[in-house]
């Protein structure tokens, strides 16, 4: 984690986050995953039904389920959660960024017609 604080500039924080359009368009040319970060009760009550789902608490045990050939982009409503997880993921040398607005935003964004253009 030092070696990534150090490393963090200014100019690099937007390598970090995605706006939701920029994660749209990468995951339907399949070159993220998805990670839904929340804690299992919040996806039992609210699912996303795609990508991966790996509660932030469990993040270090389930290395192994992510991909190393793609962007691992962490989404949880909000995305201050996202935001440690990719500090995390990141100081490790896992190339990763998260929704900017969340999944709050995400899920405003695939109301309707989007939402079929998207699953297709």
């Amino acid at each position: 984690m030092k070696n990534f604080i150090k490393q963090l500039k200014p100019n690099k924080m937007p390598e970090l986050m995605l706006r939701t359009d920029e994660f749209i368009e990468a995951y339907k040319t399949d070159k993220v995953v998805f990670v839904d970060i929340r804690a299992k009760f919040e996806t039992d009550l609210w699912a996303m039904n795609f990508g991966l789902k790996i509660p932030l608490d469990s993040l270090p045990e389930n290395l192994d389920k992510l991909p190393k050939d793609k962007l691992i982009v962490c989404g949880c409503p909000k995305a201050d959660r996202s935001i440690i997880a990719v500090a995390y993921l990141s100081s490790i040398g896992i190339r990763s960024a998260y929704l900017k607005d969340g999944m709050l935003d995400l899920t405003r964004y695939l109301i309707g017609g989007k939402a079929k253009k998207f699953y297709e």
